[in-house]
């Protein structure tokens, strides 16, 4: 059978972490979850070992990236073969990680679980929100040459190759892992593929991306997709040697 690690990065996330892991065993009895308490400051820690899940806590708050790489660095080293991503706040539905997984299995290296593919669900996106995401929609296309609907989806599942690429990689970002990470796998030489899930808005009403400022957002992750650019021959060099 094969091993499956779903990683939960949480910060700060006791109003909602122990339901998160309860649902996760409930929809994927032979899964492990691993929560990755990124320097909370609540009872994230101690709730998440309650409802049954391994807890990696790092001292301080590192950043959703970094707290996703120290999941990847645990899955290399426990002998995955598969990882999962969900976010520790209730918006991803595990209900579909079986989908997610099959996806790989039928060849692709990773699968972006996408909440606008297909007709599953009306999830609402702020328009500011969406003007964005339709800009890097347009980026991803324009290097890659494939329509990525969900780009900063953290619904995600990938084999053992990517995720012992990026528990390696320097480029790994610590904070945003995504559309700079999709153009990052597709220069590395991965097939990256989406299926259609379905996902609500965050239970605790914080996302990842609503305490920044959009423009330092934007500027951050185009200096991001510049460096991968710029690191292309690089990448391709360290994906071919593992």
């Amino acid at each position: 059978m094969d091993k499956i690690a779903v990683l939960v990065p949480a910060f700060n996330e006791a109003l909602s972490i122990k339901r998160v892991v309860h649902k996760i065993q409930e929809t994927n009895p032979d899964v492990d979850v691993i929560v990755i308490n990124d320097g909370s400051s609540d009872d994230t820690e101690s709730l998440a070992k309650q409802a049954g899940a391994t807890v990696l806590s790092l001292a301080v708050n590192l950043g959703y990236g970094a707290a996703l790489q120290t999941g990847y660095k645990y899955a290399l080293r426990k002998n995955y073969d598969y990882t999962v991503q969900i976010d520790g706040d209730g918006q991803h539905d595990p209900r579909f990680v079986e989908e997610l997984i099959n996806k790989l299995k039928n060849g692709s290296d990773v699968a972006i679980g996408s909440r606008f593919l297909g007709s599953l669900n009306d999830y609402d996106n702020p328009t500011i929100r969406e003007l964005g995401m339709a800009f890097f929609r347009s980026l991803i296309h324009l290097f890659i040459h494939q329509r990525i609907t969900d780009p900063t989806s953290g619904f995600q599942a990938m084999n053992r190759q990517v995720f012992e690429f990026f528990a390696k990689s320097k480029q790994y970002p610590s904070d945003f892992p995504d559309a700079d990470i999709i153009i990052l796998l597709h220069y590395a030489g991965f097939e990256v593929s989406e299926v259609p899930v379905v996902m609500y808005n965050s239970e605790t009403g914080k996302s990842m991306h609503s305490g920044f400022k959009p423009l330092y957002y934007i500027i951050k992750m185009l200096l991001s997709i510049y460096a991968v650019l710029l690191g292309n021959d690089k990448i391709l060099k360290v994906s071919n040697a593992s």
